[in-house]
Protein backbone atom coordinates (compact mmCIF):
# COMPACT_ATOMS: atom_id res chain seq x y z
CA UNK A 1 0.00 0.00 0.00
CA UNK A 2 1.36 3.00 -0.87
CA UNK A 3 0.37 6.77 -1.56
CA UNK A 4 0.32 9.98 0.73
CA UNK A 5 -1.83 10.28 3.97
CA UNK A 6 -1.71 13.76 3.98
CA UNK A 7 -5.01 15.62 2.04
CA UNK A 8 -3.58 16.46 -0.90
CA UNK A 9 -6.52 18.57 -2.45
CA UNK A 10 -9.86 20.17 -0.75
CA UNK A 11 -12.51 16.98 -0.31
CA UNK A 12 -9.53 14.20 -0.80
CA UNK A 13 -9.80 10.90 1.30
CA UNK A 14 -6.92 9.82 3.44
CA UNK A 15 -4.93 7.01 1.94
CA UNK A 16 -2.89 5.12 3.93
CA UNK A 17 1.03 5.13 3.65
CA UNK A 18 1.99 2.10 5.97
CA UNK A 19 5.17 3.30 8.23
CA UNK A 20 5.55 -0.58 9.82
CA UNK A 21 5.58 -4.32 9.76
CA UNK A 22 3.40 -4.52 13.22
CA UNK A 23 -0.07 -5.25 13.10
CA UNK A 24 -3.03 -4.61 15.33
CA UNK A 25 -6.55 -6.53 15.69
CA UNK A 26 -9.47 -4.34 17.14
CA UNK A 27 -11.85 -6.64 18.93
CA UNK A 28 -15.79 -6.19 18.62
CA UNK A 29 -18.65 -6.89 20.34
CA UNK A 30 -22.37 -6.30 20.39
CA UNK A 31 -22.80 -3.38 22.78
CA UNK A 32 -19.05 -2.07 22.33
CA UNK A 33 -18.86 1.78 23.03
CA UNK A 34 -18.24 2.84 18.97
CA UNK A 35 -15.55 5.54 19.78
CA UNK A 36 -13.18 3.77 21.60
CA UNK A 37 -12.64 1.11 18.78
CA UNK A 38 -13.02 2.99 15.38
CA UNK A 39 -10.89 6.12 17.25
CA UNK A 40 -7.96 3.07 17.22
CA UNK A 41 -8.38 2.13 13.57
CA UNK A 42 -8.47 5.84 12.28
CA UNK A 43 -5.67 7.00 14.33
CA UNK A 44 -3.66 3.81 13.41
CA UNK A 45 -4.49 4.21 9.30
CA UNK A 46 -3.26 7.84 9.44
CA UNK A 47 -0.20 6.67 10.90
CA UNK A 48 0.47 4.05 8.82
CA UNK A 49 0.17 0.96 11.14
CA UNK A 50 -1.72 -2.02 9.45
CA UNK A 51 -5.22 -2.72 11.72
CA UNK A 52 -8.36 -4.72 11.38
CA UNK A 53 -11.69 -4.57 13.21
CA UNK A 54 -12.69 -8.31 14.30
CA UNK A 55 -15.80 -9.14 15.26
CA UNK A 56 -16.46 -11.47 18.06
CA UNK A 57 -20.43 -12.41 16.89
CA UNK A 58 -20.58 -14.66 14.40
CA UNK A 59 -20.56 -12.82 11.53
CA UNK A 60 -18.87 -9.14 10.16
CA UNK A 61 -22.01 -7.10 11.86
CA UNK A 62 -22.15 -5.95 14.56
CA UNK A 63 -24.29 -3.06 16.51
CA UNK A 64 -22.65 -0.59 19.24
CA UNK A 65 -23.97 0.04 22.41
CA UNK A 66 -25.47 3.33 20.53
CA UNK A 67 -27.14 1.17 17.71
CA UNK A 68 -24.59 1.97 14.83
CA UNK A 69 -24.17 -0.77 12.69
CA UNK A 70 -20.63 -1.56 12.34
CA UNK A 71 -19.45 -3.95 9.93
CA UNK A 72 -16.10 -5.58 10.73
CA UNK A 73 -13.02 -6.52 8.59
CA UNK A 74 -13.28 -10.19 9.67
CA UNK A 75 -14.90 -13.02 12.00
CA UNK A 76 -12.71 -14.37 15.10
CA UNK A 77 -13.29 -17.58 13.48
CA UNK A 78 -11.33 -16.65 10.49
CA UNK A 79 -8.68 -14.96 12.61
CA UNK A 80 -5.09 -16.23 12.26
CA UNK A 81 -3.92 -14.55 15.67
CA UNK A 82 -0.50 -15.39 14.72
CA UNK A 83 -0.08 -12.28 11.61
CA UNK A 84 -1.28 -9.81 14.55
CA UNK A 85 1.10 -8.42 17.34
CA UNK A 86 -1.50 -6.40 19.36
CA UNK A 87 -4.88 -7.07 20.22
CA UNK A 88 -7.27 -3.63 21.76
CA UNK A 89 -10.21 -4.50 23.38
CA UNK A 90 -12.52 -1.85 23.32
CA UNK A 91 -15.27 -0.88 26.24
CA UNK A 92 -19.27 -0.35 26.52
CA UNK A 93 -21.66 -2.39 27.50
CA UNK A 94 -22.89 -4.71 27.28
CA UNK A 95 -19.68 -4.71 24.63
CA UNK A 96 -16.90 -5.29 28.05
CA UNK A 97 -19.18 -8.55 29.49
CA UNK A 98 -19.26 -10.10 25.42
CA UNK A 99 -15.56 -9.59 24.70
CA UNK A 100 -15.26 -11.84 27.96
CA UNK A 101 -17.28 -14.23 27.52
CA UNK A 102 -15.89 -15.06 24.06
CA UNK A 103 -13.13 -17.99 25.06
CA UNK A 104 -11.37 -17.43 21.76
CA UNK A 105 -10.26 -14.25 22.37
CA UNK A 106 -9.76 -14.70 26.10
CA UNK A 107 -7.21 -17.99 25.74
CA UNK A 108 -5.33 -15.73 23.13
CA UNK A 109 -5.95 -12.42 25.61
CA UNK A 110 -3.54 -14.48 28.11
CA UNK A 111 -1.20 -16.12 25.59
CA UNK A 112 -0.44 -12.49 23.89
CA UNK A 113 0.11 -11.21 27.54
CA UNK A 114 2.35 -14.17 29.07
CA UNK A 115 3.89 -14.12 25.82
CA UNK A 116 5.04 -10.39 25.99
CA UNK A 117 3.01 -9.31 22.98
CA UNK A 118 0.67 -6.61 23.31
CA UNK A 119 -2.48 -5.87 24.74
CA UNK A 120 -4.71 -2.44 25.00
CA UNK A 121 -8.03 -2.07 26.25
CA UNK A 122 -9.79 1.31 27.59
CA UNK A 123 -13.02 1.86 29.88
CA UNK A 124 -14.73 -0.99 30.81
CA UNK A 125 -12.87 -3.44 28.90
CA UNK A 126 -9.74 -3.06 31.52
CA UNK A 127 -12.13 -5.64 33.70
CA UNK A 128 -11.79 -8.52 31.29
CA UNK A 129 -7.78 -8.38 31.78
CA UNK A 130 -8.60 -8.11 35.59
CA UNK A 131 -10.65 -10.92 35.49
CA UNK A 132 -7.85 -12.95 33.58
CA UNK A 133 -5.32 -12.47 36.26
CA UNK A 134 -3.07 -9.96 33.87
CA UNK A 135 -3.00 -6.86 35.77
CA UNK A 136 -1.41 -8.32 39.21
CA UNK A 137 1.04 -6.12 40.29
CA UNK A 138 0.91 -3.76 36.76
CA UNK A 139 0.07 -0.22 36.37
CA UNK A 140 -3.39 0.09 35.03
CA UNK A 141 -6.45 2.52 34.61
CA UNK A 142 -10.06 1.85 34.13
CA UNK A 143 -13.72 3.70 33.69
CA UNK A 144 -13.93 4.49 37.40
CA UNK A 145 -16.84 2.44 37.77
CA UNK A 146 -14.61 -0.82 36.93
CA UNK A 147 -11.72 0.47 39.26
CA UNK A 148 -13.00 -1.72 41.91
CA UNK A 149 -13.12 -4.68 39.69
CA UNK A 150 -9.11 -4.01 38.65
CA UNK A 151 -8.09 -3.48 42.20
CA UNK A 152 -9.24 -6.45 43.02
CA UNK A 153 -7.30 -7.89 40.32
CA UNK A 154 -4.31 -6.41 42.40
CA UNK A 155 -3.59 -4.21 40.01
CA UNK A 156 -1.62 -1.05 40.72
CA UNK A 157 -4.21 1.60 40.48
CA UNK A 158 -4.06 4.73 38.26
CA UNK A 159 -6.65 7.81 37.71
CA UNK A 160 -4.06 8.78 34.49
CA UNK A 161 -5.44 8.75 30.96
CA UNK A 162 -3.37 6.28 30.05
CA UNK A 163 -1.23 3.99 31.52
CA UNK A 164 1.56 1.94 30.14
CA UNK A 165 3.10 -0.85 31.84
CA UNK A 166 5.40 -2.92 29.75
CA UNK A 167 2.98 -5.12 26.85
CA UNK A 168 -0.17 -3.60 28.32
CA UNK A 169 -1.77 -0.35 27.60
CA UNK A 170 -5.10 0.68 29.68
CA UNK A 171 -7.14 4.19 29.38
CA UNK A 172 -10.68 5.34 30.79
CA UNK A 173 -12.58 5.89 28.21
CA UNK A 174 -14.62 7.66 25.47
CA UNK A 175 -13.15 10.78 26.46
CA UNK A 176 -8.97 9.41 26.52
CA UNK A 177 -9.92 7.35 23.24
CA UNK A 178 -7.17 9.58 21.08
CA UNK A 179 -4.58 9.73 24.18
CA UNK A 180 -5.39 5.83 23.77
CA UNK A 181 -4.60 5.73 20.41
CA UNK A 182 -1.44 8.39 20.69
CA UNK A 183 -0.10 5.67 23.15
CA UNK A 184 -0.26 2.52 20.60
CA UNK A 185 1.28 5.07 17.60
CA UNK A 186 3.67 5.51 20.30
CA UNK A 187 4.90 2.50 20.97
CA UNK A 188 5.19 1.09 17.45
CA UNK A 189 6.54 4.70 15.81
CA UNK A 190 7.89 6.61 18.97
CA UNK A 191 7.16 10.18 19.93
CA UNK A 192 7.85 11.20 16.31
CA UNK A 193 5.18 9.02 14.94
CA UNK A 194 2.97 10.54 17.71
CA UNK A 195 4.08 14.39 16.75
CA UNK A 196 3.47 13.69 13.22
CA UNK A 197 -0.24 12.54 13.94
CA UNK A 198 -1.45 15.82 15.96
CA UNK A 199 -1.61 18.38 13.46
CA UNK A 200 -3.39 16.07 10.92
CA UNK A 201 -6.15 15.51 13.51
CA UNK A 202 -6.00 19.27 14.42
CA UNK A 203 -5.11 18.12 17.78
CA UNK A 204 -5.64 20.63 19.85
CA UNK A 205 -4.61 18.72 23.48
CA UNK A 206 -1.63 19.16 25.56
Amino acid sequence: MSGDSNFLTKGAAVTFRQTSDKKVAVFLANGLEEIEGLTVCDLLYRAGIPCNTVSITGTKDVTSSHQIHIVADKRIEDLDFDEYDMLVLPGGMPGTLNLGNCKALTDKVVEFAQTGKEIAAICAAPSVLAKLGLLKGKHATSNPNFKDTCVEGDAIYSEAPVVVDGNIITSRGMGTAIDFSFAIVEHYLGETGVEDLKPRIVWQGK
